[in-house]
């Protein structure tokens, strides 16, 4: 009769080679340790110099079987610094002459003011104040009234000049445009009414008076018309859209 083999557990082999090999290595260990501490230490040598002599020494005094120990020695304190001598301030001499204190100043009392005498009613003064204002009204305004003619007087003159100016300017050139017919006896004055535009343009000639040389008046109205357009004047306010006009043979 035959009997059945165990069969070994897996992995029960790895593990007793795992156990085997770590007693192994413990073994090992405890071996080459205590080889390590019986070993002798190796020898060390030592070369011996001989020291120079000492110098000699005083002689100590005799050793007693248990030496006491050597005071400690304390070194001397520094001696303090001396305090210098206090020098009293003297205190500034005194003037001999005292500071008399100033008196205050004492105040004045109020002195009540005078009453003022009222003033009497006088008439008669007051009439000749009057009066005398009145006057010097009067005197100012006939200063004003004779300096306003004056001016007046002094811008007419001077637009009269300035006229006078601008008529001869025009009365010029008309004349230098007239022929003189011949036999003209004497100094006859022809009147002229002439119309203008502010340009100096002619509009219309008329005769107002004769010289009573017809040839004459004829040969002043041609020159009229020849000398348009007229001088104008200098200043806008002298212009003048009739003009009377004379004319003389023998004026310059």
């Amino acid at each position: 009769m035959k009997f059945a083999q165990p069969v070994p557990a897996p992995g029960r082999r790895a593990a007793v080679v795992l156990a085997v090999a770590v007693h192994l290595l413990l073994i090992a260990f405890l071996f080459y340790g205590i080889r390590w501490q019986s070993r002798s230490p190796e020898a060390v040598e030592v070369e011996l110099v001989r020291a120079e002599p000492a110098p000699p020494r005083a002689e100590a005094p005799p050793r007693k079987e248990e030496a006491a120990p050597a005071p400690e020695v304390k070194p001397k304190p520094a001696p303090e610094p001396k305090p210098l001598p206090k020098v009293e301030a003297k205190p500034p001499p005194k003037p001999e002459i005292a500071i008399k204190e100033k008196p205050k100043p004492v105040k004045a009392a109020p002195v009540p003011p005078k009453p003022t005498a009222k003033p009497q009613f006088d008439p008669g003064r007051l009439l000749e104040e009057d009066l005398k204002a009145t006057e010097e009204r009067k005197n100012i305004v006939a200063d004003e009234k004779r300096v306003a003619q004056l001016k007046a007087a002094q811008a007419a003159s001077a637009r009269d000049r300035a006229n006078a100016d601008y008529v001869a300017r025009i009365r010029g050139k008309i004349k230098g445009n007239i022929v003189l017919p011949p036999g003209i006896k004497g100094n006859p004055e022809a009147l002229f009414d002439v119309v203008q535009l502010p340009s100096g343009e002619i509009l219309s000639v008329k005769l107002k008076k004769t010289s009573g040389h017809e040839a004459y008046d004829t040969a002043v109205e041609r020159a009229i018309w020849k000398s348009s357009p007229l001088p104008r004047p200098e200043q806008a306010e002298l212009f003048s859209r009739s003009l009377e006009l004379t004319f003389k043979p023998l004026d310059n």
